[in-house]
């Protein structure tokens, strides 16, 4: 149980950014402005106008003058009246046409275009069906290989980081009735990912399958001896120990972790730039109207490490808790909850003994066997299919056709006997 320590060399700190430079201000104070002012020469504008002799006595006599020479403008009375009557007609005409005009016309509207922002073209991103989990993501996502990770499921190691942002998850014994975990990512690559354990030789079989690279730090010995043999695209921990950390929170060997994001980028410097290998087919959700299945028992241990998932309707997922608890990824404090669940039985047995006198596990993983595949609420009884190492997992009903699976993550727990299940 204690082959994946090995001492860890110690990381240089970074280096402090310089500090940032701020441009010069333009800022005066008001004694500057003042003597800027006084220093300038501007001329005064504005005097005052000269005074002139009045000219009112003389316009007074041109009047007068003017008065004397046409007396013929002075009325009688009688035409005075009638000069005052015509006044009067003319203005009551003038004054009911002005009245007339405001109430009976419509105001004049003016019609004033009004200037619109053009609106933004919305950027178009071009989508495919992740092979991985049937999700829609960026065709480059897809591009990149499939990383499998070991990670430890002790009480010491809860809660674990990363494993809600896997595509598929495994579940299977190790020794002592110790269940252990191999996530599989593609499309999100968490920073922080973990406790990190070592390899077992069923867990090689299955990655195979999807031809992944597969991180670990170290392995019992047939795992260590068939990595070899079967050519994995190996990273072991102990060996890159760059490419992880050990947390001072934890005592060894739950503190181990990595940073998938720089093994991606140690994948690509190693030539591994893809994964090829056939997904499991797909089709949308069809949650149930009358959900016949809500609740998953997988008792394939004690008590510690014995599975109970309860259905979802809202999010048509299965809420996983273990040992009596909700099982919380670390990362995102949420609690695991996959679209699809399948109980795999795969027949088991005792093998050699380890370090510690515990039985390594051996499970008969190449073959077909019985396959309990919980989605939408119910279950479908099917069966699972590798006829060789190197050969992708498959899922058919019980006719011999293709299993279409929900799009989402996938949790596979691996059953020594169809008994170990019950649901409801």
């Amino acid at each position: 149980m204690h082959d994946d320590i090995r001492p860890n060399p110690a990381v240089s700190p970074v280096g402090r950014k310089p500090a940032r430079a701020y441009p010069e201000h333009n800022f005066r104070t008001p004694d500057q402005v003042a003597a800027s002012d006084n220093n300038s020469h501007r001329t005064d504008i504005g005097a005052e106008p000269s005074t002139h002799p009045s000219h009112e006595p003389l316009l007074g006599r041109l009047a007068l003058i003017n008065a004397k020479k046409h007396k013929f403008w002075r009325l009688s009375k009688k035409q005075t009246w009638i000069v005052v009557g015509v006044t009067l007609a003319v203005v009551i005409a003038a004054g009911s046409g002005l009245v007339y005009l405001a109430y009976s016309h419509k105001p004049l509207t003016v019609n004033i275009p009004v200037a619109t922002k053009p609106k933004a073209k919305t950027p178009t991103i071009n989508t495919i069906v992740s092979t991985l989990t049937g999700l829609a993501i960026p065709p480059s996502l897809n591009n990149r290989p499939i990383t499998a990770v070991m990670i430890e499921n002790t009480p010491p190691a809860r809660p674990q980081s990363g494993l809600s942002q896997a595509g598929v998850v495994f579940e299977a014994l190790t020794e002592g009735g110790i269940s252990r975990f191999m996530a599989l990512y593609q499309d999100q690559l968490p920073t922080y990912i973990g406790p990190v354990r070592s390899a077992r030789p069923y867990f090689i079989d299955w990655e195979l399958g999807f031809n992944a690279p597969y991180v670990h730090a170290g392995g019992s010995p047939q795992a260590l001896n068939d990595i070899n043999t079967e050519n994995v695209e190996n990273i072991d921990l102990l060996d890159y120990a760059n490419y992880a950390t050990r947390i001072n929170s934890r005592s060894a060997p739950h503190n181990l972790y990595t940073n998938l994001q720089n093994i991606f980028k140690l994948e690509s410097s190693l030539g591994w730039i893809n994964s090829s290998f056939s997904g499991w087919p797909r089709k949308a959700d069809t949650p149930a109207k009358q959900p016949n299945v809500t609740s998953i028992n997988f008792n394939i241990s004690y008590s510690t490490y014995n599975v109970h998932y309860s259905y979802n309707p809202i999010t048509d997922s299965y809420n996983r808790s273990e040992g009596g608890a909700p099982q919380i990824d670390a990362n995102t404090n949420q609690q695991l909850s996959p679209k699809v669940v399948i109980g795999m039985v795969v027949p088991w047995s005792q093998g050699s003994l380890d370090s510690s006198n515990a039985y390594y596990s051996v499970y008969q993983d190449i073959g077909s066997g019985k396959a309990l595949v919980f989605q939408d609420g119910s279950v479908t009884i099917g069966q699972w299919n590798k006829p060789s190492i190197d050969a992708p997992l498959e899922f058919t009903t019980s006719s011999g056709q293709p299993l279409k699976l929900n799009a989402g993550q996938t949790w596979i727990t691996v059953l020594a006997s169809a008994n170990e299940a019950s649901y409801n």
